[in-house]
């Protein structure tokens, strides 16, 4: 479901006489305040648990992004009183709890940052997720089910929770969970993209179907990956959000703007500094099926 953009063309030659012209234009564009950027998702997946947390840089910055390494970062567990620091090591904060997972099903989660004499707090509750009950995948020639690229396309199978409103995040990756190998997110509400039409019901198929890259489908021995994340409301709202910011484009284009974060700074005095991001929790379902 890759979104579409239109570019605007400026022909060099729309004046006579000045196809031949190029001037160059020297901005001056403010550098801007940077801001300490957290990226935080503890979900229920057993193994080390990863928090990032670097600086914002200036849009036209070509830089690395400059990590922060000298933050105290801890998680706790507020419905049963654990603790989970989070140690700094190869660019990260990582936790590798002892018992071999944090995130529990229900279970509110609170984060707290500590960084230049500021601290910053946010909680988040795992919601429960809807299971993968199936995956598989068919083979398709160009202009099948309206295709435009032959090939392999992967459709997941789930039934939404009845009785309560879920918020599911669904990312696909092509043979591993690397970043450079996301193929999709989307987000739905009870299994479809509008709340309030369906409970309990099977997701339909253009939802199961939503985790292929139609541009680029699966090869022959591709591995598919399909996770689905419970997400709240809170999160929910922010992850949509960021997607509307990064797919915005076009000549009535959303207007580029920092997404809210729910990091509160909590420092004695009442300090106004802040950080960007968001800390969220989820429940994780997933599959996986190889093409052949």
């Amino acid at each position: 479901m890759k979104k579409k953009f239109f570019r605007l063309s400026i022909l060099a030659a729309f004046i006579t006489g000045f196809s031949a012209c190029t001037d160059v234009i020297d901005l001056d564009v403010p550098e801007g305040t940077s801001y300490p950027v957290l990226d935080a998702w503890i979900t229920n997946e057993p193994g080390t648990q990863y928090i990032r947390f670097t600086k914002s840089v200036s849009y036209t910055s070509t830089g690395a992004t400059p990590i922060i390494s000298d933050a105290t970062i801890t998680l706790y567990d507020e419905t049963t009183g654990d603790v989970y620091p989070f140690v700094f090591a190869d660019s990260v904060y990582k936790c590798d709890p002892a018992n071999g997972q944090i995130g529990q099903l229900n279970h509110t989660y609170r984060l707290r940052v500590e960084y230049a004499s500021n601290i910053y707090e946010a909680t988040d509750t795992i919601k429960p997720v809807a299971t993968i009950d199936k995956i598989d995948y068919k083979y398709k020639e160009k202009g099948d089910d309206g295709v435009s690229k032959e090939g392999y396309y992967v459709r997941f199978y789930a039934t939404d929770m009845a009785g309560q409103t879920d918020y599911t995040w669904i990312r696909s990756y092509r043979n591993n969970m690397e970043k450079a190998n996301i193929l999709e997110d989307n987000y739905v509400i009870d299994g479809g993209f509008s709340e309030g039409l369906s409970d309990g019901q099977e997701f339909p198929q253009f939802v199961g179907e939503s985790v292929n890259d139609d541009e680029h489908p699966y090869l022959k021995g591709d591995l598919a990956i399909v996770k689905l994340r419970s997400l709240s409301y809170p999160s929910y709202f922010w992850v949509t959000s960021v997607q509307t910011q990064m797919q915005s484009g076009g000549l009535f284009a959303t207007v580029l703007a920092n997404v809210g974060t729910n990091l509160k700074n909590v420092t004695d005095g009442g300090s106004k500094s802040k950080i960007l991001g968001w800390f969220g929790t989820s429940a994780v379902s997933s599959a996986t099926i190889t093409t052949n």
